[in-house]
């Protein structure tokens, strides 16, 4: 599918059920080395379902969501119905629709590899507050920390659709400093899954990259899937591994 923003459009159950969320320890972080408070102003870019969202309205913020796929926005908004500090907005990382210096705080969670750059930046710097901050986060899958996840990274291989072309950790240090415009900083954090077999079901289906029900490749998927998951099952679950990275920094 060539339009990004309408890419997990029918993967919105898969999504909100098996995607993994974001640890605390962001915040934490955000608190000591960038000057977080309660009172910051958070756009959430591309705020999907709503996991990134829900991590700074615990910490108190107001959140604009700006995100726009109109099934994953209607999903964000039912998550997050109970916080009424969280607003809507259908707007895209070119076109956020907020106000001129309005924000404090620019995240993008599992979702910048997917903007047009040069106009994303354009677009920052204008709602961005002076002084203001951006933070680039994403789930980084381990692939090959245990013998589990490399089958199933071979697995993606073999059947995802466009794997290689939108895998996210193709946005390296080069990418990174022409978009900040100097150095930024980097920091990780672990953060896991387990799923039994319906639940890893879940999570391959969610991904953007993985044939649907009406590709002939399927349930040949399904049966390698399930393949993996018995051979390297403990007490019926598997533990998908994650480096929760964020990136953040200035941009002039």
């Amino acid at each position: 599918m060539s339009n990004p923003t309408q890419r997990f459009s029918s993967r919105v159950e898969n999504y909100v059920k098996y995607r993994p969320h974001y640890p605390q320890e962001v915040i934490n972080h955000l608190r000591e080395t960038c000057q977080l408070t309660h009172e910051s102003m958070i756009a959430d870019i591309g705020s999907g379902t709503g996991f990134l969202t829900e991590l700074f309205l615990q910490n108190g913020n107001a959140v604009y969501g700006v995100e726009p796929n109109q099934p994953m926005r209607k999903a964000g908004e039912l998550f997050l119905q109970n916080y009424p500090h969280f607003i809507s907005i259908a707007g895209t990382a070119e076109e956020t629709t907020l106000p001129n210096a309005s924000i404090d705080f620019i995240v993008a969670g599992q979702a910048f590899h997917w903007f047009d750059l040069e106009k994303t930046k354009t677009e920052f710097k204008r709602i961005l507050k002076p002084q203001g901050w951006v933070i680039l986060i994403w789930n980084d899958r381990r692939t090959d920390s245990t013998p589990f996840l490399v089958a199933y990274e071979q697995l993606l291989e073999t059947y995802g659709t466009d794997y290689e072309k939108v895998n996210h950790k193709q946005i390296d240090k080069t990418i990174l400093y022409s978009f900040f415009d100097s150095d930024y900083r980097q920091v990780s954090f672990y953060n896991s899954q387990n799923f039994d077999f319906e639940g890893l079901k879940g999570r391959l289906l969610s991904s953007s990259y993985t044939p649907e029900a009406e590709d002939l490749r399927y349930e040949a998927m399904l049966s390698q899937l399930r393949e993996i998951f018995d051979t390297y099952q403990i007490d019926e679950n598997v533990v998908f591994e994650y480096d929760t990275t964020v990136y953040y920094g200035r941009i002039k």
